[in-house]
């Protein structure tokens, strides 16, 4: 028996868990018209195979047609639900992990036209601020039929095979019957928290009544909306006691908080920055209070606070389910005892602000995760060795020389500055955001440990690459501020990169024209604010920052708002001009005929980058492809061999923001499947 408290097993009901590491229910949006098909039967199948005890899949799986997908949620209302179920839990079994399944109602948290484009039910017409659909209120006839869907959803997943089911209660519309906020119900089901409760136990009730006294049943829940006027730590207390005592419930899942705002949600689901493990202690209350199985996750993202949840009694399973986002072998690590090599999750958010964004979940240095059918998270050696030299310890330059290292490649890499990082090192220079440079250390350390040699303070030429004789070139150069946007006044501007970078300081009365509505000028506008600035932050678009994503733009706001910082929309930067001390900047409109002035003494420009090419334009005639990259086999997966130059010397590519200005996912994502074939 291992001494490990998270290698320890636990037994629920007649089934014995293998460990105490769980991923809680999440929507990676993998799904395909509703079904979980290859792709996301290979994601949970990934973590199954490196020794998960439990995955619980779906992030909630809705019961009824007028739940419609806002996160491209599976539809267990279809019969044809049961035979995908059946495959993904057979290949999780396979490797020893049990498998169960979230189902819900998603209630007002939705949108009317998505699905079917029926009305949102709720058991009241208040709005719900994330998704502003205005529900209609529920009538008897929709609590029956809804009741029956729930039962009718878990017999399905019984037939599956799937090992048991948990309901949602948190923000979705078995606890809008609950919080008096969102239940304005009169009669059985409204009022008083018994009536309030009504509808989950005459769900319990059906479920159990499908699925039989055997199969494992539990309830995800907020205990604690931590909202004025809903339920409190009290309400919570009582009714878990309440659900322990039904008789039809295994396990208690206990989330604190309320999830109708961006900024709720965040407070449910910390990011970078905001602390670690924040609900865990509560969630240890209530199984203290009840003595019941209780399971919790809430940015427990490292081997050493969940192994604590489990040895200090707070818990019996403990999620983590963004870290195995960022690294689904955490368990095999453990027991091998490899915990240093874990890829950390830095806690970037990149995963789930993507799903509500209507993208699928990505890890920020994972790209692995979520494509398991043609990009392996563990790469195989090379066929033949060659030497592999890299211009660049970006992230997309660090991630070619990991994976060529791994594949046994022989591996130099120039970089022209005195430490490696590139963007990444600047944006950990933002205090909420430092956590980001464990994409860096992560890196470094594989690196080192797979013999790359590193050349830092060297400014790599034609003649230094050439020297090395290599086979294969990387160019991960990175980019430089792109700030000649104006039609006059270039030269009276500062970017973004220096102001983050302490090289300008910030003026007392800044305008920050971002045009890139990335974390850049958002963390630009924290250094220049904080200082005491007025500033104001102008974009063209109709919202700021949209590739920052809602809950990574909560901790701006609540930084930002408190201080002298405006925001405006829809209009254009176009000239500036010096007047004595002050700059005029000339604003205009895409929408036309506006014409308005701002008198301030900075001007900071946030427009991307441009790639630093220079060196890869240089190698490009001595290179075999001539740097072309075959689009068709990059995405099949096949190596590279185009020789369009039979005299060339070497295979030459570029990466990263040395091609385009994109972000940190997608230069590292360059790196992978590129390298992995070399």
């Amino acid at each position: 028996m291992p001494t490990d408290p998270l290698l320890q097993p636990f037994r629920l009901k007649h089934l014995t868990l293998r460990n105490r590491i769980m991923t809680t229910a999440h929507e990676p949006a993998y799904p395909e018209d509703g079904m979980p098909k290859a792709r996301y039967r290979a994601y949970h199948a990934e973590r199954a195979k490196a020794g998960i005890a439990l995955t619980m899949t779906a992030g909630s799986a809705a019961v009824s047609r007028d739940s419609p997908p806002v996160f491209d949620n599976i539809l267990v209302y279809k019969d044809e639900v049961v035979r995908w179920m059946k495959d993904l839990a057979d290949a999780c079994h396979e490797h020893g992990a049990a498998v169960m399944i979230q189902l819900t109602h998603l209630g007002r948290r939705t949108r009317w036209d998505k699905g079917y484009w029926l009305p949102v039910v709720s058991p009241s017409h208040h709005k719900e601020a994330a998704h502003r659909a205005f529900p209609k209120k529920l009538e008897d006839w929709d609590i029956e039929r809804i009741i029956k869907d729930y039962a009718d959803a878990a017999e399905r997943m019984r037939t599956a095979g799937l090992d048991g089911l948990e309901l949602q209660a948190y923000g979705h519309l078995m606890d809008q019957f609950w919080s008096p906020l969102t239940n304005t119900l009169d009669g059985d089901h409204g009022g008083s928290l018994d009536n309030r409760l009504r509808f989950t136990f005459e769900v319990l009730s059906a479920v159990r009544k499908r699925v039989g006294p055997d199969f494992i049943v539990g309830v995800r829940y907020t205990a604690d909306e931590a909202l004025e006027g809903g339920l409190t730590k009290e309400d919570g207390l009582e009714i878990s006691r309440r659900l322990k005592d039904s008789g039809m419930v295994d396990f208690l899942n206990i989330v604190r908080g309320h999830i109708d705002t961006d900024a709720g949600l965040t407070d449910v689901i910390p990011i970078q920055g905001m602390p670690s493990s924040p609900h865990l202690d509560f969630a240890g209350e209530i199984r203290a209070a009840t003595r019941f199985p209780t399971f919790h996750a809430a940015r427990i993202q490292d081997v050493a606070t969940a192994r604590y949840a489990i040895s200090a009694g707070k818990v019996d399973m403990v999620g983590m389910t963004r870290a195995h986002i960022a690294d689904p072998h955490i368990v095999r690590k453990i027991k091998s005892g490899q915990e240093d090599q874990i890829r950390p999750c830095v806690g970037a958010n990149y995963c789930l602000d993507r799903i509500y964004q209507g993208g699928a979940a990505y890890c920020i240095h994972n790209p692995a995760t979520g494509r398991e059918l043609f990009i392996p998270h563990e790469v195989a050696p090379a066929a033949v060795k060659r030497k592999v030299v890299i211009v660049g310890a970006g992230p997309a330059g660090l991630e070619a020389a990991r994976v060529a290292a791994e594949r046994g490649h022989s591996v130099v890499v120039f970089e022209a500055g005195s430490e490696p990082g590139g963007q990444v090192r600047l944006t950990a220079r933002s205090r909420r955001r430092q956590e980001m440079i464990g994409i860096i250390d992560w890196r470094m350390q594989q690196c080192t440990a797979a013999g790359v040699e590193f050349r830092f303070d060297s400014w790599a030429d034609v003649g230094d690459v050439l020297k090395e004789k290599p086979g294969v070139v990387l160019v991960a150069t990175g980019g430089y501020p792109h700030t000649e946007v104006l039609e006059t006044g270039n030269d009276l501007v500062v970017s973004s990169w220096d102001i983050i970078s302490g090289s300008v300081p910030p003026g007392s009365n800044v305008l920050l024209f971002d045009d890139a509505g990335d974390h850049a000028a958002l963390q630009a506008a924290e250094v220049i604010a904080a200082g005491g600035a007025k500033l104001e932050v102008m974009t063209p678009d109709r919202t700021f920052a949209p590739e920052v994503m809602a809950m990574n733009l909560v901790p701006y706001m609540r930084s930002l708002q408190k201080l002298d910082v405006t925001f405006t929309v829809t209009f254009r930067l176009e000239q500036v001009s010096r007047d004595g001390v002050e700059l005029v900047a000339s604003v205009g409109s895409d929408y036309g005929g506006v014409r308005k002035e701002r008198r301030v003494d900075q001007v900071v420009v946030n427009h991307g980058t441009l790639p630093n090419d220079d060196l890869y334009f240089a190698l490009k005639p001595g290179s075999l492809n001539l740097g072309a990259v075959d689009h068709t086999r990059l995405i099949a997966g096949l190596p590279q061999d185009s020789c369009a130059n039979p005299q060339g010397a070497y295979q030459l590519f570029r990466i990263g923001d040395a091609v385009s200005a994109r972000n940190t996912h997608a230069a590292i994502y360059d790196a992978l499947r590129l390298v992995k074939d070399l």
